[in-house]
């Protein structure tokens, strides 16, 4: 119980405090709904699909960089927010788009269904969460992605997963699910789930997780990390000395997107029929 008062207390502070930086550090008009299939490069979008399982229009928001050529490929980075955050705030996390646009990367941020979906992971902290809405909020990021997939020009080989918070468990999660569709995954403070032995799945997935030493998930993130070094997986562990459960997000973007740019996932002998249904793509408006 005391653990989850105090990832209840971290996340609220983390809310209020990405809201802060959102307002203050991001001129108003970046933000911008557009219509179905056109994207403004150098833009953070916000946009939306209608998602028929919940019946439900849901949004997401999108950063193509400036320059964007349809005739080459880039790579994508997921991003997934934490618990009572949105899809808006963490892609205006200070630096993302920023370093996004230097490296050429695609950056998505799904809303997960709802501000508590927890991406389908189910841990200690989902214990009020119903099944229905674990499986909706798996499946909104699914569906984002095969939307911006199919509408852009998306390496398939560089295909990456980041998560805060949260989006850290989930983050492991759909890692963890889909083995082979990612090139490397960064689990930030993450809230991690129940299923630590199902890293056997992902002994091949390049990993960085990064976690403040002050941050009261630190404990389970160095348990995961304890996991992957006897899985003797490729991983960087970032420990931020005097790192709460905020700041090392935004600290250690630099690192993250280093990371990632170092990994390229193997093409597939031959395709998982299992993920080609996950990402059946439905429209966005």
């Amino acid at each position: 119980m005391k653990n989850f008062t105090n990832l209840r207390h971290s996340l609220l502070f983390c809310v209020v405090s990405v809201s802060v930086f959102a307002t203050r550090l991001l001129p108003a008009q970046e933000a911008a709904s557009e219509p179905k299939g056109k994207y403004t490069p150098g833009r953070t979008q916000s946009r939306t699909y209608f998602f028929k399982a919940a019946d439900k229009k849901m949004p997401f928001s999108i950063y193509v960089p400036k320059g964007y050529d349809k005739k080459k490929s880039y790579p994508l980075m997921v991003a997934l927010h934490g618990l009572g955050s949105s899809h808006w705030q963490i892609i205006r996390y200070p630096g993302l788009t920023r370093l996004a646009q230097k490296h050429g990367y695609i950056v998505v941020a799904p809303m997960g269904y709802n501000s508590s979906g927890w991406y389908g992971a189910d841990g200690r902290f989902t214990r009020f969460t119903s099944k229905k809405i674990l499986r909706w909020s798996e499946q909104d990021v699914m569906n984002v992605l095969a939307i911006t997939r199919k509408e852009l020009s998306i390496d398939d080989q560089r295909i990456f997963l980041m998560g805060h918070s949260m989006g850290g468990g989930g983050a492991w999660h759909l890692g963890m699910k889909f083995p082979d569709l990612w090139a490397a995954l960064a689990p930030v403070a993450p809230a991690s789930p129940r299923n630590i032995n199902d890293l056997k799945k992902i002994n091949h997935v390049p990993v960085i997780v990064v976690c403040g030493d002050k941050d009261g998930l630190v404990r389970s993130a160095r348990v995961w990390v304890a996991r992957m070094k006897e899985l003797e997986m490729n991983y960087k562990y970032v420990e931020v000395k005097g790192g709460n459960h905020l700041f090392p997000a935004i600290q250690k973007l630099p690192d993250i997107f280093d990371f990632f740019n170092k990994q390229t996932k193997a093409p597939a002998k031959k395709k998982d029929s299992r993920i080609q249904r996950e990402l059946k793509t439905v429209p966005a408006e």
